[in-house]
């Protein structure tokens, strides 16, 4: 990571501040709760190739919505940016402000695109580290977006040295949605700028603070715009299968189609954001899921499943056409999040496992009103601890409420973490009312040695949003199978 980068810096801020909070997080470890805090930051390294329809689907989203956002982006070389120039010209009819930052040369200054009034060209020093990143930051009131990432040095590279392909070359970064994280770069990125035109710094900084970050937690929006990307990634694959001249072709393909899962899980993760009131769901719902799931020693490849479908449980819904929606497969009436993951055929048995996580026991569920173990176990197991984690969140969020209600009073007490073991145990006896009816049994008496371990100090530790596609997912064989899965005739809980 190139010392004085945007990346670099982000990332000493990050440090830092996980340094000033160790002795607060200290204290949030005695019980299974802590506070979402900061995004984590999912790095990947990237071919070009992908960085280019990713970008360009993250921009596209940009006119389709007309969110008129503040944009700040980085070409590495005048180069680069004239093979966007026209569309940067499009985008600068939506946008309210847009600054391109690239080291000169190759006619930079001289397409029209820079000569508009919101346009701004920031020439970078060949030196600067800054001219060897890709950034595209996008921050609107309705609509957030960025990638940000640095080119793989010579020494990274190794012996074969840079690729000749262009669209070869690699990336070491991260993209999201998430609106505090967008406005934490470009305000890095400001100061950064500043060394070049401070009054362009305080314009940037300005236009930012208009901005309502919170209200760029709205997944409507971003549920299309990650439909978008899983399309752009689509084509991108297409088109390196009907290119020749790729020497990393097969590399090149599993990028496209790893970021089209990573799509999906950055959307989860803003959905999370969006609640306050339970900010942890996708994370805790998977950690519960996955010790349920090594109670029950399933296979390899059903735990990644269970994983993958917990992360993805409260995923936002597209808006998609009901035609579209009819020819991608069934449709699922009561979970059009589930609906949105069948439009990409390697993530379809995990909308199935999403879809039917509302069956009930006794056969009184929906969507397909099925029975006992004809309920796919991974389906079972989310059902229940979904609701499980959402009732403790639930009541956590009530009394966090009713203390802040209260934060006049000199006297009123703070949350205290000890009622941390009664939300659990009111929680489990509300899902332990359905025994039999809307629960499998046999995965409640699981659930109460995870809550007794809960009880006795075993930690909940969060799965990080950040997942492969792997044989249990891609394979179709795998991935259409779904045997029937008695408890009964597994081991009791160990």
């Amino acid at each position: 990571m190139l010392a004085g980068s945007i990346l670099y810096k982000l990332v000493r801020n990050r440090r830092d501040g996980e340094a000033k909070t160790d002795a607060s997080r200290q204290r949030e470890n005695d019980s299974i709760h802590s506070t979402s805090g900061p995004t984590p930051l999912n790095f990947g390294v990237y071919y070009k190739n992908t960085l280019v329809a990713l970008c360009h689907a993250l921009e596209d989203a940009v006119l389709a919505t007309n969110a008129s956002p503040l944009m700040v982006t980085a070409f590495q070389k005048g180069k680069w940016y004239l093979q966007e120039a026209d569309r940067y010209g499009d985008l600068a009819d939506t946008a309210e402000r847009i600054v391109i930052l690239a080291a000169p040369g190759a006619g930079f200054r001289e397409h029209p695109t820079g000569d508009r009034e919101n346009v701004t060209l920031v020439d970078l020093e060949p030196s600067d580290p800054v001219a060897e990143e890709w950034h595209l930051m996008i921050m609107g009131p309705t609509y957030s977006a960025m990638v940000l990432c640095q080119e793989l040095t010579d020494e990274e590279y190794g012996k074969g040295g840079r690729p000749e392909n262009d669209l070869e070359r690699k990336f070491y970064g991260f993209w999201t949605f998430d609106p505090a994280l967008v406005s934490e770069t470009i305000t890095i990125t400001a100061k950064h700028i500043g060394n070049y035109d401070e009054d362009l710094q305080a314009d940037l900084e300005a236009r930012l603070e208009k901005i309502d970050s919170e209200a760029a937690t709205k997944t409507g929006e971003v549920g299309n715009v990650v439909m978008r990307v899983v399309d752009y990634l689509k084509g991108g694959n297409r088109q390196v299968g009907e290119t020749e001249t790729f020497k990393f072709a097969d590399s090149l393909s599993q990028n496209l189609v790893s970021n089209e899962l990573q799509a999906y899980l950055r959307m989860a993760q803003l959905a999370d954001l969006a609640d306050p009131t339970n900010p942890l769901a996708a994370a805790e719902v998977a950690s519960l899921a996955e010790m349920m799931g090594q109670f029950l020693d399933l296979p390899v490849w059903q735990m990644q499943r269970l994983r993958l479908a917990s992360l993805l449980h409260r995923i936002a819904p597209a808006q998609l056409d009901q035609h579209e929606m009819e020819a991608e497969g069934d449709s699922c009436p009561l979970n059009l999040g589930a609906q949105t993951l069948r439009v990409l055929p390697r993530l379809r048995a995990i909308a199935q496992i999403i879809s039917h996580q509302h069956e009930w026991w006794n056969g009184s569920g929906q969507p397909a009103g099925l029975t006992g173990d004809t309920i796919p176990v991974e389906s079972r197991i989310l059902g229940l601890v979904a609701a499980f984690q959402h009732e403790v969140a639930r009541r956590r969020h009530e009394e966090t409420q009713s203390v802040n209600n209260a934060s006049d009073n000199p006297k009123a007490p703070n949350p205290d973490p000890e009622n941390e073991w009664i939300y659990v145990t009111d929680a489990f006896a509300s899902c332990q009312a359905q025994a039999g009816e809307r629960w499998d049994p046999k995965l409640l008496e699981i659930l109460s040695f995870l809550v007794t371990g809960l009880q006795q100090g075993l930690s909940l530790p969060t799965i990080p949003l950040k997942m492969t596609l792997s044989t249990g997912l891609i394979n179709p064989e795998v991935a259409e199978t779904w045997p029937a899965f008695s408890l009964s005739e597994t081991a009791s809980p160990k």
